[in-house]
């Protein structure tokens, strides 16, 4: 069996994907970061640990050895090197910078671009005939375009055609990797992830980001200022593309089984979901009346509403945008034993019960804010 190389290995993608290889007996390399607190390895075991609610972990199969992304050779020694990229391998690059704002627009492009060239030069020097490499981007790199976004290669733009720095970068890195196909005659692939939440199917979500982050805030807010409406600046028409994990997993697992696959997949949900649901299932789950309102302006907002339009500057991209992304390289991918209903039955999260599923578990698991007033069961303020 093939060898797996993973980097960005202890994120919340990828340490699922690591779950699910382990659990089918792949031989695993996590390239991982330490930290001041925790060694690579202990970051790798801990995030393992928690996907698995601390019960056992097969780990006989894997390696952790810690890298620093953007460093020459990865900062790591030759033998090292020469171990982890040696026979028949998939690499998997999902390391990446989720930051978006223009001060930290350096780190991003540092981390996404430069780190995925190093990537490719590390790739290209140990890489056989049979060995694959896949980078992680995301369904946002579409940036600020309309109509169907396809599996094919853009051109680089400036950044007035995206949200932010993210997602041009994003699509800068996308084209390195083009780039690299053509010089170089690699077997490279690009993987564009859209908003990915929680299980499709037990509702458990270990992810703060997205409408997870939104959901936070919104906790915190209730409960500092219980039982108040607060219009927020949202089309409610508009959708969210949310893709669970064991959706993107079972994907990824595809990739790894099939031998020919397409040089660009959006691994997108068929379905989007709307504001309005989304805003219903928060509202419904806190002692908090939200109500959106599209055309809302600032002068016309409480303080409390400026507060939450001031902590959503990067959510606030994303609420009034409806896109549609092509997937038929996706769909191309021949099922897995044991996942053949997978799609058809979980494929996207578009009615309210699946989101309401997520947020409830999601929030269930969030600390009350010090500070707050105690609510009682009917929403009273004690």
């Amino acid at each position: 069996m093939k060898k797996i190389i993973i980097n960005g290995a202890n994120g919340y993608v990828a340490s699922n994907f690591i779950n699910s290889l382990l659990n089918t007996n792949y031989q695993v390399i996590a390239l991982v970061r330490g930290s001041k607190k925790l060694s690579a390895n202990e970051r790798m075991f801990k995030v393992l640990s928690e996907i698995n609610d601390a019960e056992y972990v097969r780990t006989c199969q894997l390696k952790v050895y810690a890298y620093s992304l953007t460093e020459e050779n990865f900062s790591m020694a030759e033998e090292d090197l020469q171990d982890i990229f040696s026979g028949e391998f998939d690499y998997y690059h999902f390391a990446a910078s989720l930051k978006y704002d223009r001060k930290s627009k350096n780190e991003i492009f540092g981390t996404n671009i430069d780190g995925i060239k190093n990537s490719l030069d590390v790739y290209a020097r140990y890489a056989n005939s049979k060995s694959r490499l896949f980078f992680i981007s995301t369904a946002y790199s579409c940036g600020r375009m309309s109509g169907l976004f396809e599996e094919k290669f853009y051109d680089n733009d400036n950044i007035s055609a995206f949200r932010n720095y993210y997602e041009q970068s994003k699509r800068y890195a996308e084209n390195v990797v083009k780039n690299y196909i053509e010089e170089h005659q690699i077997n490279a692939h690009i993987i564009r992830l859209s908003q990915v939440v929680g299980d499709s199917k037990t509702g458990i979500t270990k992810t703060d980001y997205g409408i997870f982050d939104f959901a936070k805030r919104m906790f915190s807010l209730a409960h500092r200022y219980p039982n108040q409406t607060v219009r927020l600046k949202v089309d409610p028409e508009a959708t969210q593309n949310l893709i669970p994990i064991d959706i993107v997993v079972h994907n990824l697992m595809r990739t790894v089984a099939t031998e020919k696959v397409p040089t660009i997949m959006n691994f997108t949900a068929k379905k989007s979901v709307k504001n309005q649901h989304i805003i219903r299932a928060v509202t419904q789950l806190m002692p908090i009346k939200i109500v959106p309102v599209e055309n809302l302006k600032k002068d016309d907002m409480s303080p409390l509403e400026r507060l939450v339009s001031v902590g959503m500057s990067f959510t606030g991209n994303y609420i009034n945008i409806n896109l549609h992304f092509d997937t038929k390289n996706t769909d191309s991918l021949p099922r897995i034993n044991g996942y053949q209903n997978l799609n058809n039955e979980h494929q996207g999260i578009s009615e309210e019960q699946s989101t309401y599923k997520m947020l409830e578990y999601f929030i269930g698991t969030l600390p009350v804010p010090k500070g707050s007033k105690t609510i009682s069961k009917d929403g009273a303020t004690v």
